[in-house]
């Protein structure tokens, strides 16, 4: 029979129909030390005109140092300072939106965020929301963005969140935290300069580094593993192991920490995290927990989920002598506690990735609620 006359449901395998995930990644990406005095030439073709700036979105933590000399301003470009010190909201990405929209008679030729994962969301955010209509916590979801955002890079000055990769952007909302995720969150171009993560105090350097560590355990050990994001997760577990177990050089630290943060962004893209996460976002969203060290204070009782995660988890903590805080949820009332479990529990895809399709018969209120009253 010639092929032509054959159904076509005939001729190729089952495997092939299945509908998977076409996830855009970051097209290009810069890595090495000092690699950051290439942002000016890298920017350059991007220039719509003269008018149309670039708008750098930097943490405030450089105010007045030398990386604030050596960002490339010309023609009109804008730098504004942000702090990092609570996690970014929907209602800042929208006054952000607001200003450069009345700053400016056309769109900028793009954002660029420099700092934490903070100033990396936020640059994503508001890449995005300067070309939809709308208020940003409209977009928290899952693909509900419909127009491509506007040229934008991300230069991390600490490594672990993995927003340099990730297709999400974490807010806070009115309602909740939740990522605004979308094939047009991903940055255009990263520059990942390890210089630039001189400097960070050793608590920070560690909560970070653990959220990188924790999103590997979580997709490791999720029902949505596969090859491609075990890959990644599995190279970026070693590389945690070997930057937080063992005695290396501070340059070779910082250069395999941010490579971790990469690849564990990676393995999460294919896949998910979990409960750790999940539950962090109910800490974040009432009590305005930074993002890994709230990671850390859930993980830490997670035993009967991830074991072995913990048990090394607590092996790296003893190593460099971090204690985390203690009766953060002492006080709180039930009524505290319900909207903590409430959206921990709005996080579908997050526990379903950690236990499976009947994970509410498992991650009950009752059992939130034991954890969190032990943070």
């Amino acid at each position: 029979m010639d092929i032509k006359s054959k159904n076509i449901n005939t001729i190729i395998s089952p495997e092939l129909k299945t509908n998977y995930k076409n996830f855009p990644m970051v097209p290009r990406v810069i890595f090495g030390i000092g690699c950051f005095g290439q942002l000016g030439e890298i920017l350059m073709p991007k220039r719509i005109n003269s008018e149309a700036p670039f708008i750098f979105l930097v943490d405030d933590v450089f105010e007045g140092s030398g990386l604030v000399s050596r960002i490339p301003l010309i023609f009109n470009d804008q730098l504004i300072f942000i702090s990092a010190d609570e996690e970014p909201k929907t209602d800042q990405v929208d006054a952000l939106v607001y200003k450069i929209r009345n700053d400016y008679d056309q769109l900028p030729s793009g954002i660029i965020g420099i700092g934490g994962g903070t100033l990396l969301d936020l640059a994503k955010a508001v890449a995005i929301m300067l070309t939809n209509k709308g208020n940003a916590h409209e977009y928290q979801g899952w693909d509900l963005v419909k127009k491509p955002s506007i040229y934008h890079v991300g230069i991390p000055t600490i490594s672990g969140t993995g927003a340099e990769v990730s297709r999400t952007t974490v807010l806070l909302g009115p309602e909740k935290k939740l990522g605004i995720n979308s094939d047009y969150t991903t940055f255009d171009q990263v520059l990942l300069d390890p210089d630039l993560t001189k400097g960070v105090s050793k608590e920070q350097w560690f909560y970070t580094g653990m959220d990188c560590f924790i999103h590997c355990i979580e997709s490791l050990n999720g029902t949505f593993l596969n090859a491609f994001s075990q890959s990644y997760g599995e190279k970026a577990l070693e590389l945690c192991k070997e930057v937080y177990l063992e005695d290396l050089h501070e340059d070779e630290a910082r250069n395999k920490l941010m490579m971790a943060s990469w690849h564990g962004g990676m393995s999460i893209a294919y896949s998910q995290v979990g409960v750790a996460h999940a539950m962090s976002y109910g800490l974040s969203y009432l009590l305005g927990v930074r993002h890994g060290i709230g990671n850390c204070l859930v993980f830490q009782h997670l035993k009967e989920f991830y074991p072995e995660g913990v048990e090394l988890f607590n092996e790296m903590k003893e190593k460099h002598n971090i204690q985390l805080p203690k009766g953060i949820c002492k006080e709180l009332t039930n009524d505290d506690f319900e909207i903590m479990i409430n959206v921990a529990l709005s996080l579908v895809p997050l526990w379903e990735n950690a236990l499976g399709k009947e994970w509410r018969t498992m991650a009950t209120p009752e059992k939130l609620k034991s954890i969190y009253q032990k943070i």
